[in-house]
């Protein structure tokens, strides 16, 4: 094991964050730790839609890049950012217990959603979002949003927006839960595939490295992710997906509902989706299992008319 281990992590506040928070974690084990600030593609992006120039995989290419040339052991990552498929020779070693997953309400003018006035704009370039803010309020429009949390808060303070929708983890952990209007219920506005979680990456030949990180995985989100990531999986899921999908786990009982919708269809129904199964959540094979959740559910959209990539 090297002496330090060096984690690589974008340089936007909530990413620092997130990596300062996996250090804290492992300097409690007793590990020197060092951050590799990096700049991605997906940071520099942001005059278009990320489903129009590469998708998710933007924000982490660089890191993995980084993690290939020994520049750094392992990468952080929001959970929601990384692609359902990672490239070979790279794997997610761990998953930290998850923040709140719910999607939030910003608006210095407006309370929630409702209260808005007919035609006005809400902010946001998550295809997920635009689909679920239409079924709510099909007389909205929805303009792109891009950038980083404080980019976008900054936007709508500008008033380019009468409010837009943000991750309530995101904002919680930088100590912006003041600015959080309204938390969308779940079945309201569904998440997208691990949401609130973050996600650590390495190279798939560093076992040593695995065994490392094991103390900090968290079972119970870990199991409701992988049901989550199976539903985008089955999808193709990708940033140009109009997919939510939303796991909980109460007992032994892991639940998933899931919605898809049509962008270009304002007027168009979503299509749901929800199923359940018990687990032995100390099963070997209880990622798997969580993970063959997901394509059912996956399978009952496809087979409602959602369609997959």
């Amino acid at each position: 094991m090297t002496s330090q281990l060096i984690i690589a992590t974008r340089e936007s506040r909530l990413a620092l964050w997130q990596a300062n928070h996996v250090k804290q974690l492992l300097e409690l084990q007793g590990h020197q730790v060092g951050l590799l600030g990096m700049t991605t593609q997906g940071d520099q992006i942001l005059d278009q839609p990320l489903s129009q120039v590469g998708g998710k995989g933007l924000f982490i290419k660089e890191l993995e890049v980084a993690l290939a040339d020994g520049s750094a052991h392992i990468a952080v990552h929001s959970l929601k950012d990384v692609p359902m498929d990672l490239p070979e020779g790279f794997e997610l070693a761990c998953i930290l217990e998850r923040e709140d997953p719910r999607d939030a309400w910003v608006s210095p003018h407006f309370e929630s959603l409702d209260s808005l006035p007919p035609g006005a704009v809400v902010g946001t370039s998550s295809l997920r979002r635009t689909v679920l803010l239409q079924a709510l309020r099909p007389d909205l429009k929805i303009e792109p949003l891009r950038g980083n949390l404080d980019t976008r808060l900054r936007k709508l303070d500008e008033g380019h927006y009468a409010g837009i929708v943000l991750a309530s983890a995101g904002l919680k952990r930088l100590g912006l839960k003041d600015r959080i209007r309204h938390a969308f219920a779940l079945d309201r506005m569904t998440p997208a595939a691990g949401q609130g979680a973050i996600g650590i990456e390495i190279c798939a030949n560093r076992p040593d490295l695995a065994h490392l990180l094991s103390s900090l995985n968290h079972l119970p989100t870990a199991v409701q992710v992988y049901a989550e990531r199976g539903v985008s999986r089955t999808m193709g899921g990708s940033c140009s997906m109009p997919l939510a999908a939303h796991a909980t786990l109460e007992m032994d009982v892991l639940s998933i509902h899931a919605a898809w919708g049509d962008p270009l269809l304002k007027t168009a129904a979503l299509i749901h989706a929800h199923e359940q199964c018990h687990l032995d959540m100390s099963a070997p094979d209880v990622l798997p299992q969580a993970t063959d959740l997901g394509r059912r559910v996956a399978q009952q959209l496809i087979a409602n008319g959602a369609i997959a990539l």
